[in-house]
């Protein structure tokens, strides 16, 4: 199979870059910096210089390959959401995911295209079990996530195939949310976010890239797929779990209003639970190597 990556160079890129390379897979990749991605990927990727928030002639060389992973998009974390990150957040997402939407549907036949979204799709669910099938919610992260898929699914006009990844927080030793987490457990001040009550979804870096790859080969699998351990924790659980693996104290919460006053409007990313389910995957008879967050956790600190 020849796959063309966006993102190739992001966390779960470079890892589903390995992964394809090494079952044997050709992988194309467009980066803008294609010096900086020749040192961070195989030798054996083809490597198309351009930059994917903009039309152009790598669309024609996405066109000639039998599947798409796009990855591409901003992180979320970091800074405050300001008017003009949101901005660059949507436009990072919807801007390349439209140009892969056009490219695929003009190939001369019908793609598969794994496109990520995110489980913030959902806004804040509460205690209700989320499958593929629930509502979207109606905060920032939501609407986005709508977009997103919405524009993917262009695509779909010309017979592709396409997977609307719905990714929780990504478990991995180099990368994602889990290094930021670590910082005030090590210091001996962690604790559950908010109240503690809000579901955690998550997922071990290896079993997403696994899922991608399910995707890929799995021709019935279509539509909106749940990226996420079968059994989500809650806040609480979660901070306990991680406390356990490092060690030390879990027992000093961070009361949502002072999130609040600290992250302003991103505070919904720690303060939102969705109690998600995976269950398209289960349906397909995808497995986790990770479904447990105490050995998720202990692979991926190296404990």
């Amino acid at each position: 199979m020849r796959v063309f990556v966006t993102g190739g160079t992001g966390l779960v890129g470079r890892r589903l870059i390995q992964d394809l390379d090494r079952r044997g897979d050709a992988v194309v990749c467009v980066t803008r910096d294609p010096l900086r991605a020749r040192g961070r990927l195989p030798g054996a990727v083809e490597l198309v210089g351009a930059d994917p928030n903009l039309a152009g002639g790598w669309q024609d060389r996405l066109a000639t390959c039998d599947a798409v992973v796009n990855l591409a998009g901003e992180s979320v974390g970091g800074g405050r959401w300001t008017a003009a990150r949101k901005r660059r957040i949507r436009r990072s997402r919807l801007a390349v995911t439209d140009h892969v939407a056009a490219a695929v549907a003009a190939a001369d036949r019908p793609l598969t295209l794994v496109s990520a979204s995110a489980v913030g799709y959902y806004g804040d669910g509460g205690e209700r079990a989320l499958g593929e099938d629930a509502q979207p919610g109606q905060d920032f992260l939501a609407h986005l996530a709508v977009e997103w898929e919405n524009t993917a699914r262009n695509a779909e006009r010309e017979g592709a195939r396409v997977v609307l990844l719905r990714i929780a927080m990504v478990l991995a030793r180099d990368g994602g949310a889990l290094p930021v987490m670590l910082r005030p457990f090590r210091l001996g001040l962690g604790g559950p976010l908010g109240g503690g009550r809000q579901y955690q979804p998550w997922i071990h870096l290896e079993d997403l890239v696994a899922a991608i790859l399910f995707a890929l080969d799995t021709p019935a699998l279509a539509g909106p797929v749940n990226a996420s351990v079968p059994n989500p924790p809650t806040q609480a659980a979660f901070a306990r779990a991680l406390g356990r693996a490092l060690g030390k104290p879990a027992v000093l919460p961070a009361p949502a209003f002072a999130l609040r006053l600290l992250l302003g409007e991103q505070a919904d990313l720690v303060l939102n639970g969705q109690r998600v389910l995976p269950n398209a995957l289960r349906a397909r008879g995808f497995k986790f190597r990770f479904p447990e967050l105490d050995a998720a956790l202990t692979d991926v600190l190296g404990r």
